[in-house]
């Protein structure tokens, strides 16, 4: 096992851990959770390279782990490999150099006067062939691509491969090397999902240990049986499900608001009685009554003190939210048109393409990587085509999936904030330094983050920042793609409840299956070159379809009907009915887990 004790490391902007300890056991499948720039990557960093850090506290690996291979995928793609490389050449490199390696020891043998030497890098080299199954190392790479339903791709030269395409692959090369551990860092960002799916076999399918950060709720629901939560310096460990994690949550956030309402309301008495002997004490001028002032309030001091608190399941949510100026709002014209449009590069991707949108809708475009999706939204933005019919009064705002030119290098969080106001004129701009930290601020960045360049940030900071600087765009419009790709599950949540309240039009690029499903009107989905409207409800459907029967779907949405009961009970106060409630959830929860 992996053992983590008492760890305590801060950065010059924040401190990040503060003498937390956890456990990864054998064959345990982790998901570690977390709020964006908590620093997961971070500590899954020192864990790999604990040499390269100055912290406090122990990072201890077993002997099994010491001298066994800990594999990694990280959440940004490999340099390009060159252009004559096939997959099945990338997945097997190792496995042929290995056995390159062992033909050279063997012509060595007739050659050395040092057999032992020789004889002994022999064994360890068969010993490593045996640890990783080199002798079926062709079948096996087989097996694993049908796993991910990649066998098409054998043959393909990796340059010809979607992005999606080449992230699964890393995965599946690093399993094929039998690793004790495996740590992969978001290896779902931008996945569509046909290729999620194909990572949530894998993973189900892999025998060893693993460490995955993630916010995809899909994946979170259907793969770990172990969570690590990090949370505001510290870490919470929780065996079994995600579903299980967040029943347990919800259990103990109506307990402790339970009890923070016995304690407020015992906190009140007690303010009460202090009051009235604070009051009699200054009419009578008795020192006795004085005494007994202070002692009522040293009582009080330590009920305070003691008020229930709860930092993992009270987290907080960023105020993510899109205004529209008046001046752009307009009448029941289309907001937008595409007429015939279409999009090709070396094939046709999209073709014959028609559809309105009016102020207000909610829109998703859903399909494959690689067939045009992210193109559309990039020649909406740019409105350089005939057949994309843009009205005189919509203002366009753009997330962007690619970050590297957004903003100007060098310039902090608060700079780029305040240039932007700026823009919008005097009567929207930021004139203080601190107007434009307390705005930050509501998207979660803290005054120490407000003085980081852009750069530095995490790439689910990036993604709140670019949020943030949307919202004082005051479109109309908004084209967002991939715009959950990196934000944590607390800000995947907060950004549908903006889009829900948000009164003008959003055009979404998205692979994740629930933003779709809790904030959109209806969906396009890609298929065959053209786009096809999709009713959520069909749209719900037809991705559990291949994976779940039609209890599932069912149970999820009973599931999904009783929590929002149980938090609009706990905004009441009626406790007792909503572990009414809670009691008809864990069953249910029972039944998802085994589906």
């Amino acid at each position: 096992m992996i053992q983590v004790r008492k760890l305590s490391y801060s950065i010059p902007e924040k401190e990040l851990y503060k003498k937390v300890s956890f456990t990864i056991a054998d064959d345990g499948h982790y998901a570690f959770i977390g709020s964006n720039g908590t620093g997961k990557s971070t500590l899954v960093s020192m864990m790999l390279q604990p040499d390269e850090y100055l912290y406090e506290g122990k990072i201890e690996f077993s002997e099994a782990y010491k001298n066994s291979r800990i594999g990694y995928v990280s959440q940004f793609s490999q340099e390009e490999k060159p252009e004559e490389t096939t997959v099945f050449t990338f997945i097997s490199e190792e496995f042929v150099a290995l056995e390159n390696k062992i033909a050279q020891l063997c012509d060595k043998m007739g050659t050395e006067t040092d057999l032992d030497a020789v004889f002994e890098e022999y064994q360890a080299a068969l010993d490593e062939k045996d640890a990783i199954d080199g002798d079926h190392y062709e079948s096996n790479i087989k097996k694993q691509l049908k796993l991910a339903q990649l066998e098409k791709l054998e043959n393909q030269k990796l340059s010809n491969l979607s992005g999606g395409e080449f992230k699964l692959i890393q995965v599946i090369k690093e399993m094929m090397l039998s690793p004790k551990m495996l740590i992969m860092d978001e290896p779902d960002v931008f996945l569509d999902f046909d290729h999620i799916n194909a990572l949530k076999d894998l993973i189900n399918a892999h025998k060893g240990t693993l460490l995955i950060i993630t916010h995809n709720r899909y994946l979170l629901n259907h793969c770990f049986d172990h969570i690590l939560h990090l949370e505001d310096t510290d870490i919470q460990e929780f065996e079994g499900t995600y579903l299980d994690y967040n029943l347990e949550l919800l259990s103990t956030k109506v307990e402790l608001q339970e009890a923070v309402a016995k304690d407020e309301e015992e906190i009140e008495r007690q303010q009460n009685i202090v009051n009235r002997i604070r009051a009699n004490a200054t009419a009578m001028d008795n020192a006795s009554l004085g005494r007994s002032v202070h002692a009522r309030q040293t009582l009080l001091d330590r009920l305070e003190s003691r008020k229930t608190k709860a930092p993992f399941v009270y987290v907080n949510r960023p105020e993510i939210s899109f205004q529209m100026e008046e001046e752009v709002q307009q009448d029941a014209e289309p907001i937008l048109s595409l007429v015939d449009y279409e999009v090709s590069f070396d094939e046709q991707l999209l073709e014959h393409v028609n559809f309105q949108m009016k102020l207000g809708d909610k829109v998703a475009i859903v399909g494959k990587n690689g067939t045009g999706k992210t193109t559309l939204l990039r020649e909406i933005c740019d409105n350089q085509k005939s057949s994309i019919q843009i009205s005189q009064h919509t203002r366009l705002a753009m997330f962007s999936q690619v970050t590297g030119e957004l903003y100007p290098a060098g310039h902090t969080l608060t700079e780029i904030i305040m240039e932007k106001s700026e823009e919008k004129g005097a009567e929207s701009s930021f004139h203080k330094k601190s107007e434009a930290v307390d705005f930050l601020g509501k998207y979660g960045f803290v005054e120490e983050d407000a003085g980081k360049r852009f750069e530095d940030l995490s790439g689910g900071e990036k993604d709140l920042f670019q949020l943030a600087v949307i919202s004082l765009e005051g479109a109309n419009l908004l084209l967002l793609d991939e715009p959950t790709g990196h934000l944590d599950v607390y800000a995947q949540m907060a950004l549908e409840q903006a889009i829900e309240n948000y009164k003008g039009s959003v055009l979404m690029v998205s692979h994740d299956y629930y933003s779709v499903a809790n904030s959109m009107d209806y969906v396009l989905l890609v298929e065959d070159d053209h786009l096809r409207q999709m009713s959520i409800r069909r749209f719900r459907q037809m991705i559990y379809a291949n994976h779940f029967d039609k209890e599932y779907l069912l149970l999820e949405e009973k599931k999904k009907e009783l929590e929002m009961r149980v938090e609009q009970l706990l905004e009441k106060k009626e406790f007792g009915k909503a572990k009414l409630l809670l009691e008809q959830l864990g069953p249910i929860v029972k039944k998802l887990n085994v589906n």
